[in-house]
């Protein structure tokens, strides 16, 4: 009889997973997960890093053995961007998961809690629909929202045409894994000069049926309600996500309502074959604050910026994503993966300079196949494939007319500004290769190839003050290579080191000049990884490190020059350098059957600068990069019991951030502390229940959440840079789940 076992979370198949039975001898999967055993009855699944399972097995047909990731083994496995699962210790690059379990620590409401506790990745969080994120300072320099960086939704790009990502709309409830790869090291995904984010849904169990339900409360009039439904057999599962969450928030003209489905399915057909569906729809309304000056942000930090509350500026957005992937195993040599998707937003946000009222609409593919073989006998793995993606964006401006009207009115549409529509496309060629020249050693060589367009069709009425802006800006390919060492110390310690190189691509706006005309002279930022580190588990896999030294050299730095309000020009102005070290500790400090006590330990020491920055009659060079905190600092404490109580404590501490260019300004550092208590109990083999209450900022500090760099005021205004963050609140809920 043949079957298989796979990562519940990601569906990667896990290899030399042991197979157990009485009557038989051991067996183990091979490189693609597959496996045979010759008898009906009980068998047991077990590998580091994985739960081990015990399956009955009393049917011939192809069998699915699906195993949950162990976080407190983490290290003794990873499912790698070429989808062949490897242990950690053996990976060249310095990659972080996010399990489940770490989301369960903090919120289901702000991803930005999770996020930050990867070492070298920081997510600022002005509000609930307002993030910037940044890993080894890449994207800092982005004014709003989270750019160079790549995202992925399992295998459906997340990242626009234009390199711009959104990840805070997702519901966190429907994520079980955030894999979060650090520095131009993903060739198969991207070469993205910052790195890339993998967001990786709950799957479908298998041979299960429940249905799960949560309602949360908490500070703000905040109002959460979750359903979640699984129904799987035995070769076909479905899981379906709904939730809606509203709040009134802190800050006033700050109300936020969002509604999310998120649907999967797993089938598989046959032993060669299997299919995959995933589809995620996002109904958001949510109004704007912006940031506020400095006196209001120490006076009063609870207040909108006032021509947005006067405005009341909102956004108003569907957003939705539909894809499907198909496995096909040719030999146990070879296999491929294929994935189609597609993928609109809708958009429609009133300003207090005008109203912008967009649409969206993208598809792609990506294939690639993946082998393994010999050479001088020893073992290689590769992988090789492409990736297509196009969107067309439309967008109109409008006048905002409230100033118009009386106080309380909000936004009203007038004349239409601009019109235009963008076709963006990429093509990336990738491939891959992992060799293990000796049972020590595994050597990476990887190489990425992109060509991107941009095509702008200007639809409004040409005048003297509207140029017509029409034209097409294609980049010369890039080709991005990496290459990386890793070596086994011991059989639990390795070392590794790794050299890669990365780009950003200029968005379309950037690329405009002032007279209309499209600026063909502009380059991509480009930069190369160079990183040494050490990773692994000493006292018995009761504590494990990571350690990552790393220099990012960046050229080609791209700059928005404000040149009005709502007007930015894209200037090359010079290189940065990014010099980090990356430090990470976990602890199994109590394992019983009684009482589990975990602690972690994460340091970021960040020296970002500006090698050589000149922006028009300034000279920049020498200054830190700003928007970057000097360093940051996550430490925590967990504990359960075996009587169904629970707890942890988190703490971070993030530095002061330099705030303009010329160094003049820094935001102070602060610290947060934050608790979340709870009860677990299973009544019986059908219900089980959890009770939780969270406290977050328990001490009350008063710290910006968000900065906005190099603001600028405009009619004898102070500047704007402060998002103030949420004062000590609470959340409290009750989840409640029935297997059938």
């Amino acid at each position: 009889m043949k079957g298989k076992v796979a990562d519940l979370n990601s569906g990667a198949p896990i290899p030399n997973v042991s197979i157990t039975a009485e009557t038989e001898k051991t067996t183990f999967t091979d490189e693609f997960g597959f496996f045979e055993i010759e008898n009906l009855g009980l068998y047991t699944f077990k590998r580091l890093g994985y739960e081990t399972q015990i399956v009955t097995i009393n049917s011939k047909d192809f069998i699915v053995v699906q195993l949950k990731l162990k976080p407190s083994e983490l290290n003794e496995v990873i499912i790698d961007a070429s989808h062949i699962p490897k242990p950690l210790k053996s990976a060249v690059a310095t990659s972080t998961i996010i399990s489940e379990r770490d989301i369960e620590l903090g919120n289901d409401l702000n991803i930005s809690q999770a996020i930050n506790r990867a070492p070298g990745v920081f997510m600022q969080s002005g509000a609930l629909n307002t993030n910037r994120l940044t890993i080894r300072g890449i994207g800092s320099r982005n004014l709003f929202g989270t750019s160079k960086i790549r995202a992925y939704f399992k295998d459906i790009p997340l990242t626009n045409g234009s390199g711009e990502t959104n990840i805070e709309d997702f519901e966190l409830n429907a994520i079980s894994q955030i894999k979060i790869t650090k520095g131009a090291t993903s060739s198969v995904y991207g070469a993205g000069l910052g790195g890339t984010i993998q967001l990786n849904p709950t799957n479908a169990y298998l041979n299960s049926s429940s249905v799960n339900t949560e309602l949360t409360i908490g500070s703000f009039d905040l109002y959460k309600s979750t359903i979640n439904f699984n129904h799987g057999t035995s070769k076909n599962g479905f899981r379906g996500i709904y939730s809606n969450t509203s709040s009134d928030s802190y800050r006033d003209n700050n109300n936020y309502n969002r509604q999310t489905l998120t649907l999967t399915s797993n089938h598989f057909i046959n032993e060669k074959n299997e299919l995959t569906f995933l589809g995620s729809y996002v109904d958001l309304k949510a109004f704007i604050p912006s940031s506020i000056n400095q006196d209001t942000f120490e006076s009063n930090p609870s207040a909108a910026a006032f021509t947005w509350r006067q405005a009341q500026g909102f956004e108003d957005s569907q957003r939705g994503i539909i894809g499907l992937t198909w496995n096909h195993t040719f030999n146990p040599k070879i296999k491929q993966i294929t994935s189609i998707f597609s993928s609109f937003r809708n958009g429609y946000e009133p300003r207090p300079f005008n109203i912008l009222d967009e649409n969206t609409f993208a598809y792609g593919i990506r294939s690639r196949l993946l082998g393994n073989t010999q050479l001088f006998s020893k073992p290689l793995t590769y992988t090789f494939g492409g990736e297509f993606f196009k969107d067309n964006y439309k967008s109109k401006t409008f006048q905002n007319l409230y100033d118009d009207f009386p106080t309380g009115t909000g936004s009203v549409q007038g004349n239409e500004l601009s019109n235009f529509e963008e076709d963006r496309q990429y093509y990336n060629l990738f491939f891959e290769v992992n060799y293990q020249p000796s049972e020590k050693a595994t050597l990476v060589a990887g190489l990425n190839y992109n060509q991107t367009q941009y095509d702008l069709e200007d639809n409004f009425p040409v005048s003297i003050n509207n140029p017509d802006q029409s034209g097409t800006f294609q980049f010369d390919g890039i080709f991005s290579p990496k290459l990386g060492l890793s070596y086994l110390v011991s059989d639990n310690v390795s070392v590794y080191s790794n050299a890669s190189q990365g780009f950003s691509p200029i968005s379309l706006n950037e690329t405009l000049l002032p007279d209309g005309q499209i600026n063909n002279d502009l380059e991509p930022e480009t930069g190369w990884n160079y990183e040494i580190g050490t990773r692994g588990q000493i006292f018995k896999n009761k504590i494990q490190f990571n350690l990552a030294i790393y220099r990012l050299d960046v050229r080609n730095l791209l700059v928005a020059r404000r040149t009005a309000e709502d007007e930015f020009v894209g200037v090359n102005a010079g290189q940065t350098l990014h010099d980090g070290i990356e430090f990470s500790l976990n602890s199994n400090i109590v394992n019983t059957r009684n009482l589990k006590l975990n602690s972690f330990f994460n340091y970021s020491l960040n020296n970002y600068k500006f090698e050589d920055f000149v922006d028009g009659d300034d000279d920049f060079s020498g200054n830190d990069l700003t928007g970057v905190p000097s360093n940051i600092l996550n430490a925590g404490l967990d504990v359960s019991t075996k009587i169904g109580f629970y707890g942890n404590i988190n703490f971070q501490h993030v530095g002061e951030q330099p705030i303009t260019d010329n160094n003049s300004l820094y935001s102070d550092s602060y610290n947060l502390t934050n608790i979340k208590i709870g009860y677990k109990n299973v009544f019986s083999e059908k219900i089980s229940l959890n009770i939780f209450y969270g406290l977050d900022n328990i001490f009350d500090k008063k710290y910006a959440s968000q900065i906005l760099i190099n603001a600028r005021g405009f009619g004898g205004s102070q500047p704007r840079y402060f998002y103030p963050g949420n004062p000590v609140n609470y959340y409290a809920g009750i989840n409640f789940n029935y297997t059938f």
